[in-house]
């Protein structure tokens, strides 16, 4: 389903139902939503094989039967595993995710403060993609078939085939260790907390990583402003638009940026998954202490409650973008607000 489809039954959907009856069902859809992931992440993790009383132990020399026996009724491995996901989901409901297994401190905190070292730059990739990507496409689709809508659309096509741990090796490879403009890595300067940390210095660690992360959407989002761009260019609007003195541009800040906004708006919100994930390679690559990190710690060591938390948390932040999507939609096509009143 392209994303004009999605926007396009997502208007269907919001023309249905007044503001309440969609605030309901989205919550409804929520829930469900992560209820689906929970579940779906946990009995993974448990046919996988991975036992967390092994990663915390490592070699089987190290601890004896019994100080296994006793970590195992410690963490409530010892029970089925049906009743410790319901224990999990008993505890969900009264906000308590658990404890991590790697960090023996509760699952919120420890989300709670990688969301806070990766905000900044999980908003900056986010914005950047957003923008560049849709000045990108305007670009491009303003100069069909030009050279310099060639050149934009070869240069989104291998954007879109390289891997973002590869681009960023690349990136840290020439700015960070040829030419020496930027650190090596880290989210501060070695020494100094994040806190600490000036906001100048947080910006410069935040440089290639932010470029890094912000390649998953750009590609995406150029090429899709491109194509509806041209669609809106090649209507019949368009052709009544020029014959009455209009130039390109005008009507393309006129007519076609509105009219493309509801694709880009669909597209662009939803890259907020795309850029969740790619955060655990681009955060690896360059060393930064965030989310990203705080997963693969989770799942080399077998912590089962943080990286359910994770999950669950990503899943609502993924939806949260959704909805802030859909709730857009009305200020984009009145036709939409229309309904509701």
């Amino acid at each position: 389903m392209t994303a004009a489809t999605r926007s396009e039954q997502s208007r269907r959907d919001l023309t249905k139902s007044s503001p309440m009856g969609y605030a309901v069902a989205q919550l409804a859809k929520a829930a469900s939503l992560i209820f689906a992931v929970s579940v779906i992440t946990f009995f993974l993790a448990k046919v996988s094989g991975f036992n967390p009383v092994d990663a915390y132990f490592g070699s089987e020399l190290t601890a004896s039967p019994e100080q296994r026996a006793a970590l195992a009724s410690k963490w409530g491995l010892d029970q089925p595993t049906i009743v410790q996901f319901g224990l999990w989901w008993w505890n969900l409901l009264h906000g308590d995710l658990g404890t991590s297994l790697a960090f023996e401190r509760p699952v919120t905190a420890v989300i709670g403060d990688a969301l806070v070292n990766s905000s900044m730059l999980l908003f900056i990739a986010w914005l950047a993609s957003g923008l560049l990507g849709a000045g990108l496409g305007i670009v491009a689709g303003k100069n069909q078939g030009r050279f310099l809508d060639r050149v934009i659309s070869t240069v989104c096509y291998v954007f879109a085939a390289i891997p973002t741990f590869w681009f960023g090796i690349v990136l840290l490879l020439i700015f960070a260790v040829w030419l020496k403009w930027s650190p090596i890595g880290l989210s501060a300067p070695i020494g100094k907390t994040l806190a600490e940390a000036t906001l100048a210095e947080r910006l410069n660690h935040l440089v290639l990583p932010a470029a890094t992360l912000s390649l998953v959407g750009i590609s995406t989002i150029t090429m899709q402003t491109r194509t509806r761009l041209i669609e809106e260019q090649n209507s019949d609007y368009a052709l009544f638009a020029r014959s009455r003195g209009e130039t390109s541009w005008q009507f393309v800040w006129r007519h076609g940026l509105r009219n493309s906004l509801m694709p880009f708006v669909t597209l662009q919100f939803g890259s907020i998954s795309e850029i969740i994930g790619g955060s655990v390679l681009a955060e690896s690559v360059f060393s930064y202490a965030g989310l990203g990190a705080v997963t693969v710690t989770a799942g080399t060591k077998g912590d089962l409650p943080l990286l359910i938390g994770i999950t669950v948390i990503s899943s609502a932040i993924v939806f949260l973008g959704n909805l802030c999507a859909n709730l857009l939609y009305p200020l984009i096509d009145p036709r939409i607000k229309e309904t509701w009143s």
